[in-house]
């Protein structure tokens, strides 16, 4: 039984043959790159918009990806409970697209932030994280220069009440501190879920942790996780 990815190409995306790979070889499904112009994407197993800087960031980031035909598509998908995994540009097209919480915006520092950072695995719930216990640390890449999650005023409460927040930025510890957090995401957070844990998305790239020639692993431990609950669940359909 082998999985079927889908991992959609806008115009300016630069990670589509990264998430591609990871695809093929972590979570060992045959994938397959769409273009945004795509209205059908078939029957997957799993949706992936990946990082980059789609329509060049122009008005915000994400904000013109989210009215292509592939989103109408995803949209549609995710509310029959599909499987859609955002990478870095990928998560800001979720929340402009209303998938996912709030908007992110320029870093606090107002610069691209391109290194290594720590993130806590928050929950478990999710396909992404699922069998990976909460508190897990890992070290993945970031490299964006809106990565500052933001959320309206009074929204957080409810967001982390429904187990929504995913991953924080940590250090090394796996402690919450000043300086863990790269951009000033709102509560430290790196990446977050839908209510139903179907939609997910996080800012690091876990498709450029996969390898020990890439300077690390840890990446693969959530494409290895999501793998074991798709599976688990096409089985049981």
């Amino acid at each position: 039984m082998t999985l079927q990815a889908v991992v959609v190409r806008f115009p300016g995306s630069n990670c589509d043959e990264d998430a591609h790979h990871a695809a093929a070889t972590l979570l060992g499904a045959e994938a397959r790159l769409v273009s945004h112009d795509t209205a059908d994407l078939g029957e997957p197993d799993i949706v992936i918009l990946p990082g980059g800087f789609s329509y060049g960031d122009y008005l915000r980031c994400g904000a013109m990806a989210r009215f292509t035909k592939a989103m109408d598509f995803v949209a549609r998908y995710a509310e029959r409970g599909g499987a859609v995994l955002g990478i870095c540009n990928g998560f800001q097209i979720l929340c402009e697209a209303g998938l996912l919480p709030g908007a992110l915006v320029q870093n606090s520092g107002l610069r691209f932030v391109c290194k290594d950072v720590y993130i806590r695995v928050e929950t478990s719930r999710t396909f992404l994280t699922g069998g990976v216990p909460p508190g897990t640390v890992l070290r993945m890449p970031i490299a964006h220069g809106d990565g500052n999650w933001r959320a309206p005023e009074g929204a957080l409460d409810g967001i982390v009440s429904r187990d929504q927040v995913l991953f924080r930025y940590v250090n090394a510890a796996g402690e919450r501190e000043e300086g863990a957090n790269p951009n000033g995401s709102l509560d430290d957070v790196a990446g977050l879920s839908n209510e139903r844990g179907n939609v997910v998305a996080l800012m690091p790239h876990p498709e450029r942790a996969g390898d020990a020639l890439l300077g690390g692993t840890d990446g693969a431990v959530l494409f290895q996780a999501a793998a074991r609950s798709l599976l688990s669940k096409l089985v049981r359909s």
